[in-house]
């Protein structure tokens, strides 16, 4: 549970802290307004950078000009972008004007698009360029609350444009210019508006991602999004001379909640959603700190190990040690002991040989990562922590405004999620799902009281849908209560922890799908990450080969035979994986087999695969 100092912490902040989110961007500015705030990158791969009072300046002629165009309170406003500062701009904006915001991922197909829209009753949306503004085009005419849409790429509006000349389809430039006159007219626009903002107005509809059937509209207010700000304030985990990397999506609740916790802190945020210069802009901007998806941890780890492994056999043997001696210091501070002097020596030299190269890659100057959105294996988790970087793992849902739990530094438990944030609760019920009450919950799903009552009972109590236990007073989620495998034997199997900790043994993996409900033994789709078997590659006998020609190769499937039984050696009998088959490509987003948060979507990909799952049972 939450320290005592915690709770008292959180109290006190709860009592200075203003009631909407709108209101903290001001008590942000009041309170330091000449400090950085936000990076942005230019196309030219520079930095530039905006204070407080210069986010505020903008943020406030964004929300001037939304007014302008008839946005009236609690009113939703879409953002159908990638991350990018503009998206946190319109955001403020959207919240400063009195407004609620409703976030579409850009990978979001045009029907779905259409249905957030509609359901959500937007009546204006930021599309980041023309392809998020033909999604909207096509369903126009079936969208009666829709009066704009906003192009944050203004060369999205070109004079060759079908839209040029339209006053309903404007850029962001041009919509700061109407919040300049609106101002003008009258300087108190934004303030009166953002002053009227109660706590319990609605912030945000975040549509889940959802693993099947239609997504559903998350309602979060005000008070939750300031909650989740004084939690992680109350733990002390940062502080105002930390810098933040941002990557995430902003459309999910994990990238989304960064913004509130950076308001309340004070710390400035580097942003850039170009997942492909992550570790060259980590390197180039030095953060303190970065949150992410287990997915990003596993390719990194993979990558390093890799690469190691590609090494002279001399520095593959020093790689080697100084990774034993790194794993050793770990242990000893995870029992609460310093390093032996002689452990200490071999750390120095180790960190000296090797182990800074691994943190040199992330700028030298990170804190702790932190993890979340699903499990993040117990092994990889270690590696890190060996190489001298701590990943913090947290907990939450969408319907719990991002973070519930999270690992303390100084109470280290890999494979756990540490302990709930002050003023969250939680008990397991009797078949160990975690249920989950505070300020973070929501109040339902948009339009669907029956489905809420399904998760959120009368007491606030919301079942969150996973399982988990408690060691030593730290909460592990060990499944998701419906990916839980029946085998036809009785057994049950929790697919998801073996599926973390092949991850784990297996560098060249990038995603493995378990399977065996009622089937009498348990199987799997394996995919290879590209970059690493390109490498692989090299090194037998197929460089230049392609992609499928190399991982359906003879030599790539005994090479995962190996680490299939490396994983089957550490399970009981009834969970080891009997039969594979390594897929030609890989699973992604765009072909709706994982999450924009990067999970598994486990029904998408069985019934797409049914065929060749039902050839790993015939004899």
């Amino acid at each position: 549970m939450a320290s005592p100092a915690e709770l008292v912490a959180l109290d006190r902040l709860l009592r200075q802290l203003p009631g909407s989110v709108g209101e903290l961007l001001a008590w942000r500015v009041a309170s330091t307004p000449d400090l950085e705030a936000f990076r942005s990158q230019r196309a030219d791969r520079s930095w530039t950078t905006l204070t407080w009072r210069d986010t505020l300046e903008v943020v406030d002629e964004i929300a001037a000009g939304l007014i302008s165009l008839g946005v009236a309170p609690a009113q939703p406003v879409a953002i159908a972008s990638g991350t990018r500062l503009e998206w946190i701009l319109a955001d403020l904006a959207i919240l400063r004007a009195g407004g609620a915001t409703t976030t579409v991922y850009p990978s979001t197909p045009p029907d779905d698009v259409r249905f957030i829209l509609a359901d959500s009753g937007s009546v204006v949306v930021f599309a980041e360029d023309a392809e998020q503004l033909g999604k909207v085009r096509d369903h126009w005419t079936s969208l009666p609350h829709l009066r704009a849409v906003v192009l944050l790429d203004s060369d999205a509006l070109g004079p060759d444009s079908e839209h040029a000349g339209d006053s309903n389809v404007l850029t962001l430039d041009t919509l700061r210019e109407r919040g300049r006159r609106a101002l003008a007219e009258s300087p108190d626009l934004v303030r009166d508006a953002s002053a009227a903002v109660r706590p319990d107005d609605l912030a945000t509809l975040i549509y889940t991602s959802g693993t099947t059937g239609r997504p559903k509209g998350v309602r979060l207010l005000h008070s939750s999004w300031i909650y989740e700000g004084a939690a992680v304030a109350a733990c002390g985990l940062l502080t105002p001379d930390d810098l933040h990397y941002l990557w995430l999506p902003l459309s999910h609740v994990f990238g989304k909640v960064l913004l509130t916790i950076q308001l309340t802190v004070g710390f400035p945020t580097a942003v850039s959603g170009d997942l492909d210069r992550l570790v060259e802009n980590l390197a180039v901007v030095r953060p303190t700190f970065m949150a992410g998806a287990p997915r990003i941890f596993e390719k990194v780890h993979a990558r390093v190990r890799t690469q190691m492994d590609a090494e002279s056999p001399v520095k593959a043997k020093v790689a080697a040690w100084a990774m034993d001696v790194g794993r050793q210091v770990s242990q000893a501070q995870q029992r609460g002991e310093h390093p032996t002097p002689l452990l200490a020596a071999q750390h120095t030299l180790a960190h000296r040989l090797v182990l800074s190269k691994i943190s040199g890659r992330f700028g030298g100057r990170v804190r702790f990562f932190i993890s979340g959105s699903a499990a993040l294996s117990q092994e990889v988790a270690q590696w890190f922590h060996s190489a001298g970087i701590l990943v913090l793992e947290g907990y939450g849902l969408t319907e719990t405004s991002a973070a519930s739990f999270i690992t303390r530094p100084d109470s280290i438990a890999f494979g756990t999620v540490g302990q709930p944030f002050p003023g969250t609760q939680v008990r397991l019920a009797a078949d160990g799902e975690v249920l989950l009450r505070g300020p973070g919950v929501m109040v339902g799903y948009h339009g669907l009281p029956a489905e809420t009552a399904q998760v959120l009972d009368d007491d606030g109590w919301l079942s969150t849908g996973d399982i988990g236990e408690f060691v030593d007073g730290q909460l592990r989620i060990t499944d998701r209560k419906k990916d839980l495998i029946k085998t036809s034997g009785g057994k049950y199997v929790a697919p998801q922890g073996i599926e973390a900790r092949f991850k784990a043994v297996c560098p060249y993996a990038s995603q493995i799908v378990v399977h065996g409900e009622g089937r009498k033994y348990i199987t799997a789709l394996v995919t290879l990450d590209a970059d690493a078997m390109t490498t692989w590659a090299q090194h037998h006998g197929m460089a230049g080969a392609p992609y499928d020609e190399i991982v359906t190769s003879p030599a790539a499937r005994e090479m995962v035979q190996g680490y299939i039984e490396e994983l089957n050696a550490g399970l009981g009998r009834w969970e080891t994986i009997k039969r594979f088959e390594i897929l030609t490509r890989d699973l992604t987003v765009e072909e709706g087999e994982l999450t924009p948060s990067l999970k598994l979507r486990r029904r998408v990909v069985e019934r797409r695969y049914v065929d060749l799952l039902d050839t790993l049972y015939t004899d």
